[in-house]
């Protein structure tokens, strides 16, 4: 059993990682190109959905394996610390599904997908939301102004989440001086005095 939860505890140290990596990547992409226009934009979008596309994936197999090996709760938290914990971490799960989904669902409104399909890092195909290609003509632009509305309110949601979890790691670590955030950072590990 031991060895099972070596392998989750590095699969979920890497997941997350690899997840927060992507997820501050593709802010700052998306701070670039709102600031371009015309075809100077379609690079770094395209960059933007098939970082958004990716996360989405990883985030799915994050889920699936803490849904199977659910991790143990972190020693030493106040109750008010484990709830606020529990809650943080259902919301980052709502940001990194419901980001990639929204912003998906916002390129697939309408028929223009379909005339010039998404490809993930312009390799592999990615198919548009079927159903989201057939709205009618005349809903397209208030569909896609809803999933954009969606995707930006995320997005907000997504930096207060970033904020609160840096800033209680930076509490756990400097001010609690507890072993919390070598869960997730081993190389933080308080080693014992010799």
């Amino acid at each position: 059993m031991a060895i099972a939860r070596d392998r989750y505890s590095s699969s979920a140290i890497i997941l997350h990682w690899l997840i927060a990596a992507l997820l501050i990547a593709n802010i700052g992409i998306a701070w670039y190109f709102n600031d371009l226009h015309g075809a100077a934009k379609a690079a770094p979008m395209a960059l933007h959905r098939s970082i958004g596309i990716t996360v989405l994936l990883l985030s799915l197999v994050r889920l699936g394996l803490r849904l199977v090996s659910p991790p143990p709760a972190p020693a030493g938290l106040r109750p008010w610390e484990r709830r606020l914990s529990g809650i943080v971490h259902v919301l980052f799960y709502v940001v990194m599904i419901g980001l990639p989904l929204t912003g998906w669902a916002m390129v697939s409104v309408g028929p223009k997908l379909v005339q010039t399909p998404m490809t993930l890092f312009n390799l592999i195909p990615w198919p548009a939301i079927t159903p989201l290609t057939q709205v009618a003509a005349a809903r397209v632009h208030q569909t896609h102004e809803l999933f954009e509305a969606a995707h930006g309110l995320l997005g907000k949601l997504a930096y207060a989440l970033i904020v609160l979890h840096v800033g209680a790691a930076l509490k756990h670590q400097v001010i609690d001086r507890d072993a919390v955030v070598a869960r997730m950072a081993p190389w933080l590990a308080r080693r014992p005095a010799a």
